[in-house]
């Protein structure tokens, strides 16, 4: 069973909590964000900590306790740091570039990619080959990531396409006569 629950989340200097029953707001230097706490789960602050605990022994709520507990830490680390991933694109001719909102992509089609960017998400390109999603929203800079690559994942044969920073690509030999 996970003990994820029993650590405390620890609250940076800076970051305002807001506890009212089971909604739960925080406020940091990045931004805010709200949140409605499981009825299985109770959360109480002391000092600058929060701690989570399951109302009940049952196995659900002991899971549920964990799952708050590791939202409301990427909560507190979203405003206080936020979170970014880097995308890298391989391939002749594929480059990105970002415009406030907007992201432009030549991916090997016919026509440039323009994907538009959720709010609370930002774009930056360093390089042409480069893309950085920064947000306070873990969920979120994933999923606009994970939109991104499904646009042209990576192929096995060439490694080309759209693809995490550091990520592995498996190669596949060709085909032979």
């Amino acid at each position: 069973m996970s003990r994820v629950a029993n650590s405390p989340v620890t609250l940076p200097s800076g970051v305002e909590v807001k506890l009212n029953g089971q909604d739960f707001s925080v406020k940091g230097s990045k931004g805010e964000m709200a949140f409605v706490i499981h009825d299985s789960v109770v959360m109480v602050q002391e000092e600058s900590e929060l701690k989570v605990r399951a109302k009940g022994e049952d196995k659900e709520a002991r899971a549920m306790a964990g799952t708050m507990r590791a939202l409301v830490q990427n909560m507190v680390t979203g405003v206080s740091e936020g979170f970014q991933k880097k995308l890298e694109l391989q391939g002749v001719g594929y480059r990105a570039q970002s415009q406030g909102k907007t992201l432009t992509m030549q991916l090997g089609f016919s026509h440039p990619v323009v994907y538009e960017l959720p709010e609370g998400v930002s774009a930056e390109t360093p390089s042409q080959t480069e893309i950085v999603i920064a947000g306070v929203d873990k969920q979120r800079v994933g999923q606009v990531c994970a939109e991104i690559r499904s646009f042209r994942p990576p192929e096995p044969y060439k490694g080309k396409g759209v693809r995490y920073a550091g990520e592995y690509v498996k190669r596949k030999e060709a085909k032979k006569k």
